[in-house]
């Protein structure tokens, strides 16, 4: 809500929520307020992830949530936006606060085509937490690089360390911003990655 208070916004990217929520009562007023253009996404009565094209060789594909069939436990987290970036060979994927029930869900909606979640990075669902990032969709999506967003001694406990444990068993690099700050990732026109941490770690 910060963001659109205080930054000038042109668009919004969305997916249906939880319309009696009172985050989501604060956001249309905002956005009514300021006039900006609000686009809905998701599944349902596409044909396939919906795709947005951002410049050439640059798009998402949102895979989540099914605007038809939303989830109603949790329903500001477990309906996140799931969205996979795409530049040439790099891919990212955003997972939102998905918990463990929305990520069944999307194992089950992509079951005859699992290599669509399958992502270079990972952005790693809700700050870490032990509700989220299921060992069966951590091996699907097979991420070489793992981001967690998380305060440093946070009074949540995030990031778990089962997640941790989970995400080290296959393999992936963790970076996260309690302990490295600010991370940034560079790819350049061929798909070389180059991450720049702003903290230096002991």
């Amino acid at each position: 809500m910060k963001v659109l208070e205080e930054l000038k916004v042109k668009r919004v990217i969305i997916s249906k929520q939880g319309e009696n929520s009172e985050n989501f009562k604060k956001f249309k007023e905002i956005v009514n307020k300021k006039n900006i253009q609000v686009i809905c996404v998701g599944l349902g009565s596409l044909d396939g992830p919906e795709k947005i094209q951002i410049e050439k060789n640059l798009y998402f594909d949102i895979l989540w949530p099914d605007n038809q069939n939303l989830l109603n436990e949790n329903i500001l987290n477990n309906n996140s936006i799931v969205a996979k970036l795409h530049y040439k060979n790099f891919s990212c994927l955003f997972t939102g606060d998905i918990e463990k029930m929305a990520e069944k869900q999307i194992l089950q909606e992509y079951k005859n085509n699992l290599q669509i979640i399958d992502s270079t990075v990972l952005k790693v669902a809700h700050h870490g937490s032990k509700t989220s990032s299921i060992q069966e969709f951590l091996e699907e999506v097979k991420p070489k690089i793992s981001l967690i967003g998380v305060g440093e001694n946070n009074k949540f406990g995030h990031p778990n360390d089962d997640v941790i444990s989970r995400l080290e068993n296959i393999g992936s690099k963790i970076y996260r911003t309690d302990k490295m700050g600010e991370i940034s990732i560079i790819v350049n026109t061929k798909g070389k990655i180059k991450i720049k941490k702003h903290i230096k770690c002991n």
